[in-house]
């Protein structure tokens, strides 16, 4: 978020105002620090972040962000709870086997995070829905399973960062076995699909 925005307290005392007892007590250990501080978790209560597919990667990105202050999480994800993405998707339970992930998602993280506001989405992102999906997030988490959908994420944020006043920043992430991978991308990065012209080994999968 700007850090010129006009409704941004310009000192820190202002900025403490804003908050409630509660939420000052919540915060403390970030209001101390001198890197975030009170205007620092005031701008992370405004932030807007999408978050595409809640599997290994999406589930501990999405708590993480809305413990510690975001103000709009999207969730982002078709699938439904399988027994076997209990031991790394540490948002899920038993009971919610077979429902929609997201929806279970949103539960637990707005009954964890008094304040939180969460958009669901049930449906895939494609070149179609994206514009839809993902406008009016500061930042997109893409956290998805398939190769198709991360070009799609990835030239939909860089696309609008060419065109939208700042853009939306893309952070994607991915996991196969014991390995995983991080790109930061923005409006100046190579595209995701001229990173990996060729896509990932066909026999390599989710499932795999």
């Amino acid at each position: 978020m700007s850090e010129d925005r006009p409704d941004l307290p310009i000192d820190e005392d202002e900025a403490l105002s804003r908050f409630s007892d509660a939420e000052l007590e919540r915060f403390a250990r970030h209001l101390v620090l001198p890197e975030i501080g009170a205007r620092g978790q005031l701008r992370l209560s405004r932030a807007r972040v999408a978050l595409v597919g809640l599997g290994g990667i999406g589930c501990p990105a999405a708590q993480a962000l809305a413990q510690c202050g975001i103000g709009t999480l999207g969730l982002i994800d078709p699938d439904t709870v399988s027994l076997s993405n209990l031991p790394r998707q540490m948002l899920f339970r038993a009971a919610d086997v077979g429902r929609p992930k997201a929806l279970v998602a949103a539960e637990v993280l707005e009954e964890a995070s008094p304040g939180l506001s969460v958009t669901v989405a049930l449906d895939p992102v494609r070149a179609g829905t994206a514009e839809r999906l993902l406008s009016g997030y500061d930042l997109v988490i893409d956290g998805s399973d398939n190769f198709d959908t991360r070009v799609v994420v990835a030239d939909w944020c860089q696309s609008r960062g060419q065109t939208a006043s700042g853009g939306d920043r893309l952070i994607a992430a991915s996991v196969t076995g014991t390995e995983g991978q991080l790109l930061c991308l923005d409006r100046d990065s190579p595209r995701y699909s001229s990173l990996f012209p060729e896509g990932p080994p066909p026999e390599q999968s989710c499932a795999d």
